[in-house]
């Protein structure tokens, strides 16, 4: 019996997965590998042109290679569930196909198993599929009108062999994407080419379609939102400008720059997203006019991605550790580079913080699936700070020369990235094949004689070198390497003639943790997150002991711009006015604010001056606050303020005329007439909440705020009555879109209708 058990353990794990077609398990490894590689995608698109029909029409091209070691006999192609597959080839001869579901953690893809004619390895073969997408209701991942469309990889809109979540990388190669939609502009990454924009270098296929206003600034070209002002014109030309920089910056890292021209695209939703040099940034950057920390980031990353996972094609077990966590890391090098040190730093905080959020409940980063809700978290920001230890280990210069060396073939896994540093591979399978389970702590600093003692314990399975800082009680910081064994204690000592007040382990934050509140010792915090310790006690109304964190925050973290906001928004709850007004100019005058400090600030400015009686002045900081978009809390308070000030702004008859008219189709009781002030695919849940609902709704337009020449914000005051229920009343903002017939709602961004 026990010979029979081996024996069928060991054909078990030799058979081929011919249920997928894409994927096989061998003795040697039971994890699924690929049988398919894609060589190229050529995608031919039409966006219907009425409103009405929710369906993208699609051809698609797909040619693959066998990379297995087997003849391959089936042929399995990933897509939507929404997709309706009318026919498939394979070489140009119509082949039948089946339909299967396949489970992807909380959701499913549809997958299309095709029979095909041995294929040998090596071999090639090219599969068109012809279908529709259903779209029914528009997403950042899928929209479909026919004046903006959108639709990105996780969207599954095209067929494709492996899994956008195979755990050894999803399908990246070179791409066409043609799009037929008149009247909009078409937008993909790569260069245009017979009327299709062909990127020649790895990646997924993606398009969107709608109206700006292009300015190309020193070969980087922005799609501004239509109708840009000044502020626009400035942001757009500062966007470029960075892009630019960190494409030379970058090129000293990681060899000639790609052929690829850099885009960056205004949009309402996705913002972030980026693809082969076609960067998405959101619409409200080109409104604040200044650039943020947020966006400074994604431009920095994208860029680097022009290289990782563009030009260089990544595969393999851990390939999220090179394309999300080393472009990371070089992206904030370079914001080192251009703004200065203590920005980075407050950069890698921020990166420290988000992975800190997860770090107890992460995989190995060689194994970690997209499927996790840690993925991001984890790969980009421990991956950032694998990589930053690797620098600090062999020196800035020997680091960037591996990499190039690894990455000159066109070509890098993490396997043969980490072989380039062979001295250090026990460090390397910590960091890459184990989870985090390192703590490094201080103790209390004790006085021997004319030194000060400090106890230091590291809980990890690697010996760790870090600096030690203390702070001596006349404000002097003094600081000393030392290192400590694995899963051991340590300690450092310190010769001065003055008390030590506070000490603090790896004072640059250099190794993962599952704990960081406890690298200062006294402790001043069981946070990891600082901005986190100022905001629970600003949240209570404590605004003393807010205040007070936020000043011990501040004298270690100047640039700290979101603790200082919190500070001045602390004591302008003391009626500290003066005070407040000074911290709340100091942050909006940081090199790059984030959204929120730009947003809060501005609220914070505004209150100051309706309460000091200059109605058009907090009118102006509130206007500020809301163009920014940054935050729901801080447009909700800016609004309330400039409505405090009974500041008015005229509305244009045709948004009343909507309004009127949306009015009465929601007393009618008819969905069909409110579905047609609607954009279709929009807002349909509220639309269906208030059909058949109705017995009073009545709006009464307060303010327009522009966002571009075809879209406007409408604050409104509503009062309203469904049945069942008492009436409501209250503030609500509409997000209407200009078309061809005139007005449409296309969001309901706020409803503090109670």
């Amino acid at each position: 019996m026990q010979k029979l058990f081996i024996l069928a353990a060991l054909f078990l794990c030799s058979v081929s997965v011919k249920a997928q077609g894409t994927l096989s398990v061998t003795a040697q490894d039971t994890r699924p590998t690929a049988t398919w590689q894609v060589v190229k995608y050529d995608i031919a698109v039409t966006i219907p042109p009425s409103d009405a029909d929710r369906n993208l029409s699609a051809k698609a091209k797909v040619e693959v290679k066998n990379i297995s070691a087997k003849a391959a006999t089936t042929l399995s192609l990933r897509i939507s569930p929404a997709a309706e597959v009318a026919t498939t080839a394979i070489n140009g001869s119509p082949t039948e196909f089946a339909k299967a579901e396949e489970k992807m953690g909380t959701g499913s893809l549809q997958r299309i198993n095709i029979r095909i004619p041995a294929v040998q390895p090596g071999g090639v073969l090219t599969a068109t599929v012809d279908y529709k997408l259903a779209v029914k209701d528009n997403s950042g991942l899928a929209a479909l009108s026919p004046s903006s469309s959108q639709f990105l990889p996780l969207a599954f809109w095209y067929p494709t062999p492996n899994s956008w979540y195979f755990a050894r990388g999803a399908d990246y190669a070179p791409f066409s994407v043609s799009v037929a939609s008149p009247g909009a502009t078409a937008i993909s990454s790569g260069t245009i080419s017979g009327g299709a924009y062909e990127n020649k270098f790895a990646g997924q296929p993606f398009f969107l379609t709608g109206s700006w206003d292009p300015k190309t600034y020193d070969s980087v070209t922005v799609y501004q939102p239509k109708g840009a002002d000044a502020n626009a014109l400035k942001a757009g030309a500062d966007l470029a400008s960075l892009a630019s920089d960190a494409r030379t910056f970058m090129a000293n890292i990681l060899g000639a720059a790609p052929a690829n021209p850099i885009q960056i695209v205004g949009v309402r939703r996705a913002g972030g997203f980026t693809s082969g040099g076609t960067i998405l940034v959101d619409e409200s950057v080109f409104r604040r006019g200044r650039l943020d920390s947020q966006t400074a980031m994604t431009v920095a990353e994208s860029v680097a991605k022009l290289w990782l996972g563009g030009s260089i094609n990544i595969s393999g077990d851990g390939a999220g550790v090179i394309r999300e966590g080393l472009a990371r890391y070089i992206a904030t090098q370079f914001l080192e580079n251009k703004f200065g040190k203590e920005i980075a730093d407050l950069e890698r905080q921020r990166q420290r913080v988000a992975y800190a959020a997860v770090s107890r409940r992460d995989s190995p980063l060689t194994i970690v699936s997209s499927l996790d809700d840690f993925y991001f978290p984890e790969v980009a920001n421990k991956g950032a700070m694998a990589w930053r230890i690797m620098a600090k280990k062999i020196g800035n210069e020997e680091f960037s020369k591996a990499v190039r060396s690894t990455i000159q073939d066109g070509t890098v896994t993490l396997a043969e990235l980490r072989a380039q540093f062979p001295a250090d591979k026990d460090l390397l399978d910590y960091l890459f094949d184990q989870v985090t389970d390192t703590n490094l702590l201080a103790g209390i600093p004790q006085a021997n004689g004319a030194e000060m003692r400090v106890a230091l314990k590291n809980t990890g399975p690697i010996d760790v070198t870090v600096n030690v800082a203390a702070w001596a009680a006349n404000g002097e910081r003094i600081s000393a390497p030392t290192t400590i064994r694995a899963k051991s204690f340590g300690e450092v000592s310190f010769k001065t003639g003055s008390k030590l007040t506070k000490v603090e382990i790896d004072a640059e934050k250099y190794y993962p943790q599952t704990d960081y509140s406890d690298d200062i010792a006294p402790r001043e915090s069981t946070d990891s997150d600082l901005l986190l310790a100022v905001k629970r006690p600003f949240d209570k109304q404590e605004f003393a002991e807010a205040e007070k964190i936020a000043r011990g925050v501040l004298r270690d973290q100047p640039r700290f711009d979101d603790v200082r906001v919190l500070l001045g928004r602390s004591l302008l709850a003391q009626s500290r006015t003066a005070d407040a007004e000074k911290e709340f100019r100091a942050a909006l005058d940081e090199k790059l604010p984030s959204p929120r400090t730009i947003a809060w600030a501005n609220v914070g400015l505004a209150d100051i001056a309706a309460k000091s009686g200059q109605a058009a002045q907090a009118a102006k900081f509130a206007s500020d606050a809301i163009a920014a978009d940054a935050e729901y809390g801080a447009s909700l308070a800016a609004r309330a303020i400039r409505n405090r000030v009974n500041a008015g702004s005229a509305a244009d008859e045709s948004v009343k005329s909507f309004f009127a008219s949306f009015d009465k189709a929601a007393a009618s009781n008819r969905k069909g007439d409110l579905e047609a002030l609607a954009l279709t695919g929009e807002v349909s849940k509220f639309v269906s909440g208030i059909a058949g609902q109705t017995v009073e709704w009545k709006t009464n337009v307060l303010h327009v705020d522009p966002i571009d020449a075809n879209n406007a914000w409408v604050e409104t005051s509503l009062n309203v009555r469904l049945l069942n229920r008492d009436p409501e009343s209250g503030t609500a903002v509409f997000r209407l879109t200009r078309v061809a017939s005139g007005w449409k709602l296309s969001s309901v961004d706020m409803f503090e209708v109670r």
